[in-house]
């Protein structure tokens, strides 16, 4: 034999053993996949349901929870009229105790002197509706006008006016 005949012959058992364990492992692999029982299949895939359903209700769940104030109806004593000040404190006092984005703090007669000067009507309207920064009613769309008015009399009149 000549040296490129074997040489020849060492490159094809070389690619025959290639070949054939490539071939082994595939029938290796499916023989494997396919030996599952197929009870065990359904049990898997009911597994996976119940899983799958755990994770849709984990990614639907809220990561916080924004709770608006409650609508106010608290009227004071037995005289039927609507309490300003409980409703101012339940409602408005979250900024206007504050000063929160330019409110005016209630009892601070400097900030309240140039709109107290506008009028209740007007005071009431822009509390009603909305101003700048403040939402209609003050973000609770629950109360009424008429607590809506109450409440920034009360604030008012603890600030320096008298409406």
């Amino acid at each position: 034999m000549s040296k490129e005949n074997s040489h020849l012959r060492s490159v094809i058992e070389t690619v025959g053993v290639v070949v054939g364990s490539f071939i082994f492992a595939m029938v290796v692999i499916v023989a494997a996949t396919k030996s599952q029982a197929p009870e065990e299949a359904s049990t898997k895939v009911v597994e996976n349901t119940v899983v799958e359903e755990k994770v849709a209700e984990a990614d639907v769940t809220p990561v916080a929870e924004v709770k608006v104030a409650e609508a106010s109806t608290e009227k004071s004593g037995d005289s039927g009229t609507i309490s300003g000040e409980k409703i101012a404190q339940k409602n408005c006092a979250l900024c206007h105790a504050a000063g929160i984005m330019n409110s005016p703090k209630i009892g601070d007669k400097d900030q309240w002197t140039a709109r107290i000067a506008q009028g209740k009507e007007m005071l009431v309207n822009n509390a009603i509706n909305g101003i700048r920064t403040m939402p209609a009613k003050g973000g609770n769309p629950s109360l009424s006008d008429e607590e809506v008015a109450a409440a920034v009399i009360w604030m008012a009149n603890e600030s320096g006016g008298n409406l």
